[in-house]
């Protein structure tokens, strides 16, 4: 793929996109609910990048994972409200509900999470600063880099029938649900493509 600039008229073709993709229903029975953040914004050059962290590695669970801003939705809370509150308690980064451009499909995983993805425009220059306490490093992953030849890599694994999905980014792996997540967004939002992932599984690894 070549370089995605970071403009407004990248960022009107993710809202229609988004809003061309009909809701797919998963059922919430047995899983907790969480939302995470699919951030787009500068990487500092001009051009179109997602944001990626590196949890810390002092955490209980999914310790030095890569992942999207996000975690688990509160009682009272709407996936809206989680996905702000993660944003600020992570990377310090204030989000507005109209920063939201729309959204993905809910995808369960193994560990039991209901996760509800909403994709966020952030200007360039804004403030985005890693929290210790939860997150090691910040990363801006350019939209061309996930839309490169041979990116994303689908793999077999004799646990499952389900094809699972991972990025090679990053001087390493990176697995599903953050995978996932950041395909449909790239299928979805970025090619127009109807495409559909909570049929995509997770490393052995992460059923738990």
């Amino acid at each position: 793929m070549k370089p995605v600039a970071f403009d407004a008229g990248l960022r009107a073709r993710i809202a229609d996109n988004l809003t061309r993709l009909a809701p797919s229903p998963h059922s919430a029975a047995g899983l907790k609910r969480a939302a995470v953040c699919v951030v787009v914004t500068d990487d500092g050059n001009g051009e179109a990048a997602l944001l990626l962290t590196k949890r810390a590695a002092r955490l209980n669970r999914h310790a030095g994972q890569y992942a999207l801003p996000g975690g688990r939705i509160d009682e009272g809370e709407s996936p809206l409200d989680a996905a702000r509150r993660e944003a600020m308690e992570e990377i310090n980064l204030a989000l507005a509900p109209g920063d939201f451009v729309g959204r993905l499909d809910d995808y369960p995983t193994r560990s039991g999470y209901l996760i509800t993805p909403l994709v966020a425009w952030v200007a360039a220059g804004a403030r985005i600063e890693p929290n210790a306490a939860e997150v090691a490093r910040v990363y801006r992953v350019p939209l061309a880099e996930l839309g490169r030849e041979g990116s994303p890599q689908f793999v077999s694994i004799p646990e499952s029938g389900r094809p699972v999905i991972r990025y090679p980014i990053l001087g390493t792996l990176v697995h599903a649900p953050t995978a996932a997540v950041m395909y449909q967004f790239m299928e979805v939002g970025v090619l127009g493509r109807n495409t559909r992932v909570s049929h995509i599984e997770q490393p052995v690894w992460a059923w738990r």
